[in-house]
């Protein structure tokens, strides 16, 4: 097990560092002080050959805007605030609204964007990199001063896991994620369309055509398109006649998880590559980058497209119309927000 750091200095002049975790059977974990940002997740396929299979800019430069929130952490709130506004013991907070009129991933310079403090340790069977903000009151609007701590714990089972902790002293909201491209062909060789996919869950939130939810849930029996109680592929029916698919030109919904140790399974038959999720989380929102407008160059040397990731976010639901959802995300002066996410790797 093992750490490397090294440095990189952005155009602006700030300075990040990368963390390169390694554990003992090859599995690499890369992760930058700026937002978190994971760089590489580097596991074996079949035939034993290392890749990653994330997402990675050719550019490092690209990662201090990041505006696709590549592989970072969000907060103080993932997913959409319907018209960048909420309403905590009688006052009315207002945020940037940089989606449509709502509010988006944390705001205009959410957590992806900060530089944060890293600590360190090297133990037997696993390597781990704890990074820690303090998010000030008023910072995107947000109420309270926030102290936040994500750990990231890689083992020998080659396993991820994620974990985040808040507190704050002020009545507040959070709702935190990672928000990683996966792609298991390895260096992003193919899309994500004939790869599969699981999710542990009988029903979605019902979205409008900006993606905000009024409070019912769907079946997903009844919504054909969204079933992967059994695995399938991701392209399968994505462009089935559902209104929900076209709302959000793909998949890019929570789906409101069941009871269970295993979410997610993501699972390229190619490659054999397998990634389990489980999480303490009642949702998982599964977008599969529907846009890609920009014509920036991946570290393959290959052009940006559509589908040629997807992302797991695990997180509470998203607060909707008249604030629905919002009691899932709030969090009370003197309480602790914790939050743990697994992702584990496999050849199957």
């Amino acid at each position: 097990m093992e750490i490397n750091q090294s440095k990189i200095t952005f155009n602006s002049g700030r300075e990040v560092t990368v963390y390169q975790l390694i554990n003992n059977v090859g599995m690499q974990v890369e992760i930058l002080s700026l937002g978190g940002i994971l760089t590489k997740i580097v596991v074996p396929d079949k035939d034993g050959c290392f890749e990653s299979i994330i997402l990675n800019w050719d550019d490092m430069a690209y990662y201090e805007e990041n505006l696709p929130y590549f592989n970072a952490l969000i907060g103080r709130v993932a997913g959409r605030i319907h018209d960048a506004k909420v309403t905590l013991n009688d006052k009315v907070y207002t945020f940037a609204k940089n989606n449509n009129g709502n509010s988006l991933h944390g705001g205009s310079k959410g957590f992806d964007k900060k530089i944060w403090t890293a600590a360190q340790e090297v133990a037997e069977k696993e390597v781990v990199l704890q990074l820690t903000y303090l998010s000030k009151d008023g910072e995107e609007g947000f109420p309270g001063n926030l102290e936040v701590t994500v750990v990231y714990r890689l083992t020998n089972e080659n396993e991820l896991k994620i974990e985040y902790k808040a507190q704050t002293d002020e009545d507040t909201i959070v709702n935190l994620t990672n928000h990683a491209y996966f792609n298991l062909s390895g260096n992003a060789k193919r899309s994500v369309l004939d790869q599969e996919v699981f999710i542990n869950a009988d029903k979605i939130c019902k979205l409008d055509e900006e993606l905000i939810p009024d409070g019912e849930l769907l079946s997903v029996e009844e919504h054909p398109a969204f079933n992967f109680k059994e695995r399938k592929a991701i392209g399968r029916d994505i462009h089935q006649d559902d209104l929900q698919l076209k709302y959000g030109n793909g998949y890019d919904h929570p789906w409101v998880l069941n009871d269970g140790t295993k979410a997610v399974e993501f699972y390229d038959p190619i490659s054999k590559r397998c990634m389990e999720i489980a999480t303490t989380e009642p949702g998982v929102v599964m977008y599969t980058m529907n846009y890609a407008d920009d014509p920036i160059k991946l570290s393959n040397g290959e052009i940006q497209k559509p589908h040629y990731g997807v992302c797991f976010e695990t997180q509470k639901l998203p607060i909707g119309y008249n604030e629905v959802f919002k009691e899932g995300v709030l969090l009370k002066k003197g309480d602790t927000y914790t939050s743990t996410t697994t992702f584990k790797f496999s050849i199957k």
